[in-house]
């Protein structure tokens, strides 16, 4: 009965920020928290560095999703400072390899990728786990089981990544194609639930001049799909089905990550099939 207090309490909680956000997030107001003045350029004017609720949001849904995956450690009885030492390593490995595998793909040096870093963790965190395993032996301590630990990032991962598409939202990133360009089918189902970006520094509205049009909530869609995952996943691991959770949350996330791909207008590489669909199609098979 716990575990479904506590599922429901998380659902509830986020279905609320959820609500809030898609309802304001593509408002123009919500991209820049605060400038911090840097060097005077003229009498009347500054040169400042921007602070963005992108940053906010981003920096909200890596904490949540490391929370919940200590959480889920400790629940399994896997040993803090092993699943310390896994998180850890992944973090100094993905988090370099967002930057370096959105370069290679779109060609941008200031552009990160989600959908890179979570690549790059999901091939690395069985050989994290054994060398943090290794690494404990020596030292004589317990080593941590693979298994609760391994279904807990592939819980946590899209609950990080959930909750990170808010960022997506009010920077106007990420962003779905325009209804115009949609199958009728699709149309109908968005019609009234589109979202419609607001400002000239929105990424949609300086990148596709798509300013002012409807267009598909991929952000918000693949926010709840990837939060729903999450939380049943996250069910059956408190149930202790630690391989039905794993794969549950691997195959719907990443299942979900090739199909939102041909709902989305920003530049995704070339070809018909981009790179992070077949990102997702190799982590959905290892």
């Amino acid at each position: 009965m716990e575990n479904v207090l506590f599922i429901l309490f998380l659902a509830v909680m986020i279905s609320l920020l959820f609500q809030w956000a898609f309802r304001n997030l593509p408002n123009e107001q919500w991209q820049i928290l605060a400038a911090v003045p840097v060097s005077r350029m003229g009498p009347e004017r500054w040169k400042s560095i921007n602070l963005t609720y992108y940053g906010v949001f981003s920096a909200n849904a890596t904490v949540a999703a490391t929370a919940l995956f200590f959480f889920l450690c400790g629940a399994a009885k896997v040993p803090f400072a092993g699943s310390a030492g896994v998180a850890g390593i992944l973090f100094l490995c993905c988090m370099p390899a967002s930057k370096i595998i959105a370069r290679l793909i779109e060609g941008r040096p200031y552009t990160f990728t989600a959908g890179g870093s979570f690549f790059v963790g999901t091939l690395l965190s069985p050989w994290v786990t054994a060398l943090v395993n290794r690494v404990g032996e020596s030292l004589g301590g317990a080593s941590i089981p693979a298994e609760p630990c391994l279904a807990a990032l592939a819980i946590a991962c899209p609950m990080g990544e959930g909750l990170g598409r808010l960022a997506c939202i009010s920077f106007g990133c990420c962003y779905g194609k325009p209804l115009s360009q949609v199958s009728p089918r699709v149309r109908r189902i968005f019609e009234s639930h589109c979202f419609v970006f607001v400002g000239r520094t929105k990424k949609i509205a300086y990148e596709s001049g798509l300013e002012g049009e409807k267009v598909v909530p991929i952000q918000a869609v693949t926010a709840v799909l990837l939060v729903l995952t999450a939380l049943s996943s996250a069910f059956l691991f408190l149930r202790t089905s630690y391989l039905a959770a794993f794969i549950v949350s691997s195959v719907a996330a990443q299942g979900w990550r090739f199909v939102s791909e041909t709902l989305r207008a920003d530049y995704r590489g070339e070809g018909k099939v981009s790179d992070y669909q077949i990102m997702g199609m190799i982590e959905t098979v290892s």
